[in-house]
């Protein structure tokens, strides 16, 4: 009997991994094998949780005019949602994350605020903004357990722009800057419609193989592989990376391309495992692809 599905999506996943790298983005939700991990300087979670301590319980009026009047109530919540089902899918998902701020308004609405350290950008806030939109599902229809708050009225990103730094005492400095707040236009059903195409996409048996050309994650395993062809017969551990490319091989064992002895005519050579390549078309055209695939991912381009 076929179990159904509930993946779970991060808000942050939505935003950066699915983007980025939709095969990378399968094997996390699928497959539980997430990206090996690239560690965040540990100034951003120090400036984080300064953040959360100096804006609890504080007014908009003092910090941010462009707000409606409020408190906020909440700092760095965890926030789920209840399963979200779709008529083109007999699987459901369910958002499962940790929200910066939420502001009560004077209205009794609510508000949900991302803190950046970062210049603001039109560009950053649109990318932010299916973030925000996550909270605010979550918070909306909150699973048992978790923040359940409606309506939610307002979505933005409230950035901290450093420009100076002043010496406060003989042992102490500051950062002071600029306090930008960027809004962000709520569309519930733009949301979920791109939700819908989510599951659509980890529903299909397609894993999204040339979207990885382009992921800097893999290439970056794909480097470390170069030069050890027997890494794709053996399996190589020698770092995080490879164990990565390891994982994704086995995902991808039941579609392999057997490899093929005879070299294609004025084909190169893969930059990884040293086969003969052969042309493959992906949604930025024509490019050479190792015939190991997908075993092997190498690739490259092809000039003219």
């Amino acid at each position: 009997m076929e179990v159904n599905m509930n993946y779970k999506l991060s808000p942050s996943d939505l935003t950066y991994l699915f983007e980025g790298c939709k095969y990378c983005f399968s094997l996390k939700v699928k497959y539980k094998i997430p990206q090996p991990s690239m560690p965040m300087p540990g100034i951003f979670s120090a400036i984080a949780g300064r953040q959360k301590v100096f804006y609890e319980m504080k007014r908009t009026e003092d910090f941010c005019k462009d707000l409606p009047p409020g408190t906020v109530e909440y700092g760095e919540k965890r926030v789920q949602s209840m399963p979200i089902k779709f008529s083109n899918s007999s699987n459901t998902c369910y958002i499962s994350g940790r929200l910066d701020l939420v502001v009560k308004f004077n209205d009794g609405s609510f508000g949900v605020i991302d803190c950046k350290t970062a210049s603001p950008s039109e560009t950053k806030t649109k990318m932010y903004g299916r973030q925000l939109e996550s909270y605010a599902y979550a918070l909306e229809n909150a699973t048992e357990g978790y923040p359940s708050l409606s309506p939610i009225t307002k979505l933005g990103l409230l950035y901290f722009e450093p420009i100076a730094l002043e010496q406060v005492n003989e042992t102490q400095q500051a950062f002071k800057g600029n306090l930008i707040w960027h809004e962000v236009r709520k569309d519930s059903n733009a949301f979920l419609e791109f939700l819908s195409d989510v599951v659509g996409i980890l529903d299909s048996d397609e894993i999204y193989p040339q979207t990885c050309e382009h992921c800097e994650y893999c290439k970056v395993g794909n480097k470390c592989l170069a030069g050890k062809p027997k890494a794709f017969e053996n399996g190589c551990t020698c770092c995080a990376w490879c164990v990565y490319r390891v994982k994704m091989r086995e995902i991808d064992k039941d579609n392999s391309v057997p490899l093929i002895n005879p070299k294609v005519e004025d084909s190169p050579l893969c930059p990884i495992c040293n086969a003969h390549m052969i042309k493959r078309t992906g949604k930025f055209g024509e490019f050479w692809s190792c015939q190991r695939f997908p075993d092997c991912r190498g690739t490259r381009n092809i000039t003219t």
